[in-house]
């Protein structure tokens, strides 16, 4: 594509960082450049402790392993999500429950929780879709009441605050990624964020195989041995060097991110007052961090042809999730809590347009024409039913 939807910058402080790490002789997990990256997260989110991990995916299952989750157990989360939010759940033998989603911020909603809690339930994953916050006063209250878990699916939540917090910051845990479409990448990666200082001896050392290697590296105790359950979790460190390096400059890439985001909204918002479109929405109590711009559209027709006339400009512009609660793996392993009203509009209809640090001024503006004479196209041709206008497009 001219435009692709999402590009990893690479940059000269980027490529020494990793040279310096390769060069170290230290390119195992838990080096110098891992433990850098640790305290960033430690110091920004004021969390307990923040262990980087190979992925997002790594992060959640490690969270599961801590909050004791086990066959018979219940975990409550959208079903637009990514699968990895419900696969940590069923590989403990648990069932992932499915809730609905907000209309304007297609977060889970938080209405709905307490109807889906049974004697079974253990936790709640909020997911903060694309870096705008759940509404985690209310989720936190409804699990305090229920004496539930909250970990935060923060995956695409890297600096963006609710409520004047960072995300990944109010539960008792979070798990981030650094995939290579996220706003910070270093290709593959992730990060356990642990809030509650009891679970910060165990989650080491479920990192280290289930060994206690952790504590001997520190000199705490004269060898290390098999302890509990554990795996591989650890990051190489050369790849937390790229990681680093992102780190040091995430909030101009942040900043970079957020002026595509509001251009895109203003030049878009006429066709919204049209009701031809329904834009993102960031409540007055989050900052988010442009990890996506979406549009919900009419009709999954209006979707596909707005998709299809973009890519014939080498546009890459892209639906999103196929709702978990739909997919040939749910059968079986999982269960739904009410209807999917919202959800599954939203898969039919919604589209995510090209953000990322380095799209220019002008490829933007290339991009805006297009969508711009497509709904101008649609208004002139009566191609927008009455029936389709009158949908109710925002809150």
């Amino acid at each position: 594509m001219k435009i692709p939807l999402n590009r990893s910058e690479t940059t000269t402080a980027d490529e020494a960082a990793v040279l310096t790490s390769l060069r170290s002789g230290h390119q195992h997990g838990d080096g110098p450049f891992t433990k850098s990256c640790e305290k960033w997260f430690e110091e920004n989110l004021g969390c307990a402790r923040a262990l980087l991990t190979n992925s997002g995916t790594d992060a959640l299952e490690m969270a599961m392993l801590l909050a004791g989750i086990e066959p018979g157990d219940e975990v409550i989360m959208p079903s637009f999500t990514f699968v990895s939010t419900a696969n940590a759940v069923a590989l403990r033998g648990a069932t992932p429950v499915f809730v609905d989603i907000r209309r304007d911020t297609l977060n889970i909603d938080e209405d709905l929780i307490e109807s889906a809690i049974t004697s079974k339930t253990k936790a709640i994953v909020p997911v903060h879709y694309a870096g705008i916050g759940c509404a985690m006063d209310r989720i936190n209250a409804i699990a305090a009441k229920h004496n539930l878990q909250v970990i935060e699916d923060a995956a695409h939540a890297s600096v963006a605050n609710y409520g004047g917090k960072p995300l990944g910051s109010l539960g008792r845990m979070a798990a981030f990624s650094f995939h290579q479409t996220k706003n910070l990448s270093c290709g593959e990666g992730g990060a356990l964020i642990v809030n509650d200082p009891g679970l910060i001896e165990r989650a080491e050392i479920l990192r280290e195989k289930g060994t206690n290697r952790k504590a001997f590296a520190r000199g705490e105790v004269d060898k290390y041995t098999w302890i509990d359950i554990g795996s591989s979790y650890l990051i190489p460190d050369f790849v937390s060097a790229l990681l680093s390096s992102k780190l040091h400059r995430s909030r101009a890439i942040t900043a970079a991110r957020l002026r595509i985001f509001d251009r895109y909204n203003a030049s878009l918002e006429r066709f919204a007052y049209k009701g031809l479109l329904q834009l993102p929405h960031v409540p007055l109590d989050c900052q988010g961090n442009a990890h996506i711009f979406y549009m919900i559209l009419p009709s999954p027709d209006i979707r596909d042809a707005l998709q299809k006339a973009l890519a014939r400009d080498r546009i890459q512009a892209s639906s999103h999730y196929i709702p978990l609660h739909s997919a040939p793996g749910a059968a079986g392993r999982t269960r739904v809590s009410g209807r999917m009203v919202v959800t599954d509009r939203v898969a039919d209809t919604i589209l995510r347009l090209p953000v990322y640090e380095s799209l220019s001024f002008a490829e933007q503006s290339f991009v805006i024409e297009k969508v711009e004479a497509f709904f101008d196209g649609l208004t002139q041709s009566r191609m927008v039913s009455n029936r389709e206008r009158e949908l109710e497009m925002m809150p």
